[in-house]
């Protein structure tokens, strides 16, 4: 994925990483979300082909001392993106800001963008206390979407989830959750959830599958506007890992069964259709994933 420009802006970012923190027991605010300890691999997925490795070859993962050394360090030098895992997802970030404030003053909106907060290991949140084992997540109450890279590398290795690409998707995929926040879906499907906790994991999957197909909406509008360049096998790598992220496929890995009842982030068939959605469409309003729910 080729970018505009070599510029990246850290306003908006949070370096966490170093910082420590205490791991509580028994866990907090994380089920405010819906959040499970595979929902990093729900979102990324591997497939086919070969779209290179998720750390690219000869690449580091920085720890940096903080936002202002992440600043210099990712404006440094050329090769920057390509080389610091932080700062091509800090640039992904920008893009991702760019093309949704483009859409939202487009509507005649104002779009309010999330923050990007970097952790290593454990962090505080406004959902609670959270470790790197819950993947990278969205928290609604503070508007943030926290990674720990070190966490995605450990992914790369122990489920194959390979690519560039697919970090690109994480960040969209959360930035989708972030849009439902803006558009005041998520607390309406929240207060159903408690409302009607028969159709608990059902919304869940409803919330999950959109937030699918605004990345997809996202890749299309920011491809077309010229914020990046997405190939067509990067397009295919993303339906690839739609499907192979499903809860069937995760289900049948981890466990060896599959029970549809509880699934919380869709089947493989359904994350890909609505990635195909957003993609094909770039319509934000072709993601009524609830549609069905009445």
């Amino acid at each position: 994925m080729k970018f505009d420009d070599k510029n990246v802006d850290v306003s908006g970012v949070q370096d966490r990483r170093g910082t420590g923190g205490r791991v509580a027991i028994g866990g907090g605010g994380l089920g405010v979300a819906g959040l499970l300890v595979y929902l990093l691999v729900a979102v990324l997925g591997g497939g086919s082909g070969d779209p290179g490795p998720l750390v690219p070859p000869g690449g580091q993962v920085e720890e940096s001392g903080g936002t202002s050394d992440l600043k210099t360090r990712c404006n440094g030098s050329a090769d920057a993106i390509d080389k610091y895992d932080d700062c091509y997802l800090v640039k992904v970030y920008n893009e991702i800001n760019e093309v949704w404030a483009a859409e939202f003053s487009r509507r005649g909106d104002k779009y309010r963008k999330p923050t990007l907060a970097f952790f290593t290991d454990v962090v505080d949140t406004g959902c609670g206390q959270a470790t790197s084992q819950v993947g990278p997540f969205y928290c609604p109450p503070d508007e943030r979407i926290y990674i720990d890279i070190g966490f995605l590398d450990q992914l790369q290795r122990q489920f194959g989830a390979q690519g560039r690409y697919a970090q690109a998707y994480v960040l969209a995929h959360e930035a989708g959750h972030h849009l439902q926040t803006l558009f005041g879906t998520e607390p309406k499907v929240r207060d159903r959830q408690r409302s009607h906790p028969n159709q608990q994991n059902e919304l869940s999957v409803g919330l999950e599958l959109q937030a699918d197909c605004y990345a997809g909406v996202w890749s299309r509008m920011a491809d077309e506007r010229g914020n990046v360049t997405i190939t067509d096998a990067e397009l295919d790598q993303a339906l690839k890992a739609a499907a192979a992220v499903g809860d069937d496929r995760i289900q049948k890995q981890t466990q060896g069964r599959v029970d549809p009842e509880s699934f919380t982030h869709g089947s493989a068939a359904q994350r890909k259709k609505w990635f195909r959605t957003g993609s094909t469409s770039g319509d934000v309003t072709a993601c009524n994933t609830f549609e069905r729910l009445g």
